[in-house]
């Protein structure tokens, strides 16, 4: 594998722009059937959002992922590449490698030791097929050629007979995003869904973040729900808002304008806690009685800035409903989200309706192709996004060979 400053060739079956989980999982299969591949990227290093995935222990994938988690115009368009390329065969090539790994809850699986196994994997894998890497090799203009594409470098232009598109959306900008997938896929006529980010912390306005500042850093288990949708997960409350993998997830189908609602702890019948409580000492107060269930600083904020102060003998049966539902039923409209410096993923993106299920081939452009994040399939936190990376990679490389 070469990763020096100019491209070893001039001509390629395959060039994959971006080295990242897609374009690498691409590459490697395409040159492991017989293509000859260069992959080009403009970082300095391959792999970096799975560098930082996971906390630094990279989240692989997910035992659970199907086409039920994640978000897209057209719910059917991932079933193809999910169903043919698994969790289970993506955990099989970790093995291989001898990568050690755990499961954490709901079906995440993890790295023991560190996510750079991961890229070192996909490296070995991607040089034992042959595979050309190019790295800070910013991409110029992109264009149809007799037999192909050309694509125009700083030090000068490579062609090939198919090009994949692998660069990703517009998530976390300081490590290089750029939203080129989409400025060429309106370049070849391909439609573009309205993208924004996803997974992101949500920020809450001036007056509120003045009530809640003294929450942040407080984290408590919560069921976060918009509409018909809810996830169980931890909260977090940030100097800025709301944050903790229950906002990340909501995050994906919440919209300005709307409201979320917040259950905290709702595993626990409060109404009947704190009836008990008020029962065995009328004297105490409603804030040491919801301390009993809540973090303390969120039993004052739920005691004091929503009225609740007092001793229990004062709280009449609808008045502990009241604090009850206050906490287990708490309606707040954030004011927007961090936006994509801080978002894990780009929502939306080039329309499924222009690519092929079965090898992300777009319909209009024979040898152009779509993969990872930049198409408008998006996954839950939790490894599905990195599953669908998988996915999407194996089944355009695969088609690249055929």
């Amino acid at each position: 594998m070469n990763d020096g400053d100019v491209p070893v060739k001039r001509r390629y079956d395959v060039v994959v722009l971006g080295a990242g989980a897609a374009g690498m999982m691409c590459a490697l299969r395409a040159g492991g059937l017989g293509r000859s591949v260069l992959v080009l990227d403009h970082a300095k290093a391959p792999g970096e959002k799975i560098r930082i995935s996971g906390g630094g222990r990279c989240n692989f994938t997910n035992i659970h992922a199907s086409p039920a988690n994640y978000l897209s115009q057209n719910r059917h368009f991932a079933k193809s590449a999910l169903a043919r390329y698994t969790p289970k065969d993506f955990l099989a090539l970790v093995e291989k490698h001898r990568i050690a790994w755990h499961e954490k809850t709901l079906g995440q699986l993890f790295c023991d030791d560190s996510a750079k196994d991961i890229i070192r994997m996909l490296l070995e894998e991607m040089r034992a097929a042959g595979v050309d890497l190019q790295l800070q090799q910013p991409v110029g203009t992109v264009e149809k050629i007799e037999g192909g594409f050309r694509i125009d470098l700083e030090n000068g232009s490579v062609e090939a007979g198919a090009l994949v598109v692998a660069t990703g959306g517009k998530s976390i900008p300081k490590m290089g995003a750029t939203g080129i997938a989409y400025r060429i896929a309106e370049q070849f006529g391909l439609p573009v869904t309205e993208t924004r980010p996803a997974l992101v912390p949500l920020t809450l306005d001036p007056a509120m973040l003045e009530r809640t500042s003294a929450l942040a850093g407080v984290a408590v288990d919560a069921d976060i729900r918009h509409g018909k949708t809810h996830f169980r997960e931890a909260l977090l409350f940030t100097h800025r808002g709301l944050s903790g993998p229950s906002i990340l997830q909501i995050s994906s189908f919440w919209r300005e304008g709307d409201d979320i609602t917040l259950s905290l702890e709702p595993d626990i019948d409060l109404l009947s806690r704190l009836k008990d409580a008020r029962k065995a000492n009328g004297r105490q107060a409603v804030q040491t009685a919801l301390s009993d269930i809540l973090p303390r600083r969120l039993a004052q904020f739920f005691a004091e800035d929503k009225g609740h102060a007092g001793p229990l003998a004062d709280q009449s049966d609808r008045k502990l409903e009241t604090i009850a539902a206050t906490v287990q039923n708490w309606s707040l409209k954030p004011a927007g989200s961090e936006g994509y410096r801080t978002a894990e993923v780009t929502l939306g993106g080039v329309d499924t309706t222009a690519l092929d299920s079965r090898s992300m081939q777009a319909k209009s452009v024979p040898g152009l192709y779509f993969i990872g994040e930049c198409v408008d399939v998006t996954g839950w936190l939790g490894g599905y996004n990195f599953q669908w990376a998988w996915a999407s990679g194996h089944v355009c490389g695969e088609a690249l060979a055929s």
